[in-house]
């Protein structure tokens, strides 16, 4: 019979856990395999960003854009006198002021504006090629880059130095190279969902498309739809950017809510849709 010790305890009795081992379950984590848990946590994080996004109802986030380009291009008018995402009446401006180049330092402007909005579609669109067009974790980048520069000029703008309208400063080229540069990701991003016509940074080609089209009345036409609320949207976009750039918050408040939507598209990226596995 085992015999028991001073403090009530019985010598040489069996463990009572039902485990042989004894001290070793005190070893075994109470929450199960923790690091086994985090790296399939990790895989399906992984998995998600690496899958193609959906092109049903992508042109929703694209129409938005639109927002965004009447709110910057409002707003850098008011400001600047130039356009930082519709180059067509940049190029414009940029021949007035090579017929008279001494009337106007708007032509700078729009020459600065220009380049980078050509430097930004060379890289942003080399960038989706070569990471796959439609991948999550490609457009969730590009709209976070482009969130970044509005960010970078709205600071500039808020926090920096003021200037009038005609000066040609740093304070001034910077942010319109800035935005210039990541306004056509949006254009590419159209480009890379194959929703071609919502570049958000052309109108006049969407005009002519609207007012052609032979079904123009019928009752159910999506393309018709697109092509109406696409100058809708811009237009609000452009109301919003005057009203702000004329506030006491300026420029720079415009560029802000530039940035939050921004935020907003790649929050909708990274819960979109996949493409159905074929």
């Amino acid at each position: 019979m085992a015999s028991s010790n001073g403090y009530g305890a019985v010598e040489h009795s069996a463990p009572t856990n039902g485990n042989a081992n004894g001290g070793d379950s005190e070893q075994q984590p109470l929450l199960g395999n923790g690091d086994g848990n985090g790296k399939r946590t990790s895989a399906s994080i992984r998995k998600a960003l690496t899958v193609d996004v959906s092109r049903d109802w992508a042109d929703i986030v694209l129409l938005l854009s639109y927002i965004t380009t009447g709110l910057l291009d409002s707003a850098s008018i008011s400001a600047w006198g130039s356009f930082v995402s519709m180059q067509t009446g940049n190029t414009i401006y940029i021949g007035l002021g090579l017929a008279a180049p001494n009337e106007s330092t708007r032509w700078i402007k729009s020459l600065t504006s220009l380049a980078s909005f050509c430097l930004g579609s060379f890289i942003f669109s080399r960038f989706h090629r070569f990471c796959s067009p439609k991948r999550r974790w490609v457009l969730c980048a590009s709209f976070a880059v482009q969130m970044i520069f509005c960010i970078a000029a709205a600071v500039i703008l808020t926090f920096g130095p003021k200037s009038s309208k005609e000066e040609i400063t740093w304070n001034v080229l910077v942010p319109i190279a800035l935005i210039a540069f990541q306004s056509c990701g949006q254009a590419v991003t159209s480009r890379a969902l194959k929703y071609n016509a919502l570049t958000s940074v052309v109108l006049t080609s969407i005009y002519c498309d609207l007012f052609s089209d032979q079904d123009l009345f019928a009752l159910r036409n999506t393309e018709r739809n697109r092509r109406a609320a696409a100058p809708i949207l811009l237009v609000l976009g452009a109301v919003m950017g005057g009203l702000i750039a004329h506030s006491a918050v300026g420029v720079g408040g415009a560029l802000w809510i530039a940035a939050a939507l921004k935020l907003f598209a790649v929050v909708a990226w990274m819960l979109w849709p996949a493409e159905a596995e074929s």
